[in-house]
């Protein structure tokens, strides 16, 4: 059952906290760290799940460190759906999803994407409301998760295309080091 909460200021800091913890947990893997998705633009109420994107120079130096995922709580998932990506899960002790890793190689067009969706929303709150409306009438139709994403996809897809544009043109291109 999909639960979508008002934003809650403390995601910011959840994120933080989390950063610290898979810096600290990962051995010294190099990585560059974005609080991505909903829980990332303030105001837009969400799913109350921190996703994490992070940025590494090789997945197969990521892919050692699955051990380290497991020591730190996640379930390792491999691709899950999304080719060259790497996706991890993390749940409370009451079996509450509490936050996403969504890990890809700097460059990747996936990357670009996510920072631009939130960057996006982020800077037309406006749209920010409509998509929260979306999703709370999404589940007042049925809070089943298959429904849920299905009746999100056409409005992140048709906005994704608008947010890439604007993302380039803003950052000339370049991905932001971190945030």
């Amino acid at each position: 059952m999909v639960e979508v909460v008002a934003h809650n200021p403390d995601w910011s800091t959840g994120f933080a906290s989390e950063e610290d913890r898979l810096r600290s947990g990962l051995n010294g893997l190099a990585f560059v760290a974005h609080h991505i998705g909903s829980t990332a633009v303030p105001g837009l109420p969400a799913k109350p799940i921190i996703d994490i994107l992070i940025c590494v120079d090789d997945l197969c130096a990521l892919d050692r460190h699955n051990a380290s995922f497991v020591d730190l709580g996640y379930e390792v998932m491999g691709e899950f759906g999304i080719e060259t990506r790497r996706y991890f899960r993390r749940n409370d002790d009451m079996g509450r999803r509490t936050h996403h890793v969504h890990a890809f190689t700097h460059g990747s067009y996936h990357i670009e994407r996510h920072l631009a969706f939130r960057d996006y929303l982020r800077a037309h709150p406006d749209l920010a409301m409509k998509y929260g409306a979306l999703k709370r009438q999404l589940l007042a139709h049925s809070p089943d998760p298959e429904d849920y994403i299905a009746g999100k996809s056409p409005f992140i897809e048709a906005q994704e295309i608008i947010a890439l544009a604007w993302y380039k043109s803003q950052t000339g291109g370049a991905q932001p080091v971190s945030s």
